[in-house]
């Protein structure tokens, strides 16, 4: 169809790509069924021969969704389509993505060759992946800084060895839209057989243009975009999946459509954000805290004569429901399961039990729990396998009075205890916790996120933390600020003592 645009989201390859936000197999399944549901073409499940974990996450999603395309990332190497193509082999429909970089600075400083030899190990490995599959996408990287008339000569060359769609990739995000957008149209015009494949994007966020150049791409012909959710990726990530889907819903002049079924957006987007502890800028387009809310007088009047007097899209249309069910301490079972299935989360036996416990203590706490509080208790489970846990924290401060916290930590069955004094209370307790464990760590990074609105709320803590040259990266939450903290940086520690 002429005006289809596919959907190839990226998010558990470019996206996992983020320090600190891996993601174990079980949680890529959760994330790979939650964007068959959301109506994704193609997924992008990972880069096998990168690791034994990408490899068996490519196998266990492939076994895990049903219609869209699962792709596997190589480079033009034959090993790597080797492993590409076993981590596959249970897939419905299964895709290699092979590239090379092909900018005269990858060329020469990347890969020591020539313009001519590129072309050559191109096309090499297109041919070589076509033994394995019928589905081939080839990615010329750093696309964007290649000169079109060489970049028409790869693109040719690897349709005519069987490539099914081309990938141009602005690997720096350093295109203008109107640059990008002439790109694709000069391979539109001059490569002989483009009409036997699909062009792709994937844009990145360096300079805030991904959506935009994205967009340049689809309206001068391209036909797939590449895309993860709430924009995450290396750097400053990529295209935004839910920005490209609103946007063609709302531009019905565009003619351009997709598979998405936008009201999945929100619930999605919450899913990503907590199973990857990153948090969405509230100002996100479409799917940040405040996207729909108007403090300014003249909006809320107008909003309140018109709601299309500054809203172009309706929050239900993005799944933000204002009258969604909220769950309290009277819910059972069932409909905290019923909850996490329409969140995209499945647990059943003793995974179950443990949230619904953890559920019961937090229903105590702030009476009312919402999908972002049930996301979050799902993916606490994690903690529950630490060597290091909180047994206790007290903390004393206030106006005049020096912040004092006392500490209790059970580290594999052994109990310690420490106190401090600090700055404030969170400086307190980690001084506290570094009595007892004696080593040089440094705190490089500390964000606070509320998940909703009020004093009662829970609190999201994400650190970062320095050890032994070495960055870690932990999380907590708690409806007390002070023990989240505590515990985001008892997650650090437990990662550097595995």
């Amino acid at each position: 169809m002429e005006n289809k645009v596919y959907v190839f989201d990226t998010t558990l390859r470019d996206g996992e790509q983020v320090p600190g936000c891996q993601l174990n197999t079980v949680e890529k399944i959760q994330v790979a069924k939650q964007l068959e549901a959301l109506g994704v073409d193609i997924i992008e499940a990972g880069f096998p021969i990168s690791s034994p974990g990408d490899f068996n996450s490519v196998i266990e999603i492939s076994k895990a969704v049903t219609w869209p395309t699962i792709c596997a990332l190589t480079r033009a190497v034959e090993k790597d389509i080797d492993v590409a193509a076993d981590a596959l082999k249970f897939a419905k429909h299964k895709r290699i993505h092979t590239g090379i970089g092909t900018s005269d600075s990858h060329i020469k400083y990347k890969f020591n060759s020539t313009r001519e030899e590129i072309i050559e190990r191109a096309v090499k490995a297109v041919k070589y992946a076509r033994r394995f599959v019928d589905d081939v996408e080839f990615y010329a990287e750093d696309a964007g800084r290649t000169e079109n008339e060489y970049l028409a000569r790869v693109i040719e060359a690897v349709i005519k060895a069987g490539a099914t769609v081309v990938n141009i990739p602005d690997t720096t995000g350093y295109c203008l839209p109107s640059e990008y957008g002439a790109k694709i149209k000069y391979l539109v015009d001059h490569v002989d057989g483009i009409d036997k494949a699909i062009i792709s994007t994937h844009c990145h966020n360096d300079l805030g243009m991904a959506t935009a150049n994205t967009m340049a791409g689809l309206l001068n012909g391209a036909r797939q975009c590449e895309v993860t959710i709430n924009g995450i990726g290396e750097r400053a990530g990529n295209t935004s999946l839910e920005e490209i889907a609103m946007i063609l819903k709302c531009h019905k002049d565009i003619d351009l459509m997709t598979n998405i079924n936008t009201q999945k957006i929100y619930p999605t987007s919450r899913m990503v954000s907590s199973l990857m502890n990153m948090p969405v800028q509230p100002n996100k387009a479409v799917v940040g805290k405040n996207a729909f809310a108007h403090s300014s007088g003249i909006h809320q009047d107008g909003v309140l004569k018109n709601v299309q007097t500054y809203e172009i899209m309706n929050p239900k249309d993005v799944g933000i429901d204002d009258n969604a069910i909220v769950l309290t301490a009277r819910s059972g079972r069932a409909a905290l399961k019923h909850r996490l299935h329409v969140l995209g989360v499945e647990l059943d036996g003793e995974k179950l039990d443990n949230v619904y416990q953890e559920f019961l203590k937090l229903a105590d706490k702030k009476k009312e729990v919402n999908d972002d509080d049930i996301l979050m208790l799902a993916g606490a489970d994690r903690a529950l396998t630490h060597s290091i846990k909180l047994d206790f924290l007290q903390v004393t401060s206030g106006l005049g009075t020096r912040p004092v916290a006392s500490i209790g930590l059970d580290i594999a069955g052994e109990k310690f205890e420490a106190a401090a004094s600090g700055n404030g209370p969170v400086d307190a307790a980690i001084k506290a916790l570094k009595v007892i464990i004696r080593r040089e760590m440094t705190l490089k990074e500390f964000t606070i996120q509320s998940i909703n609105k009020g004093s009662d709320d829970v609190g999201k803590v994400h650190m970062q933390v320095e050890f032994d040259g070495n960055m870690y990266y932990g999380f907590g939450a708690n409806t007390d600020i002070v023990t989240a903290s505590v515990e985001a940086y008892i997650d650090c520690i437990n990662k550097f003592r595995k």
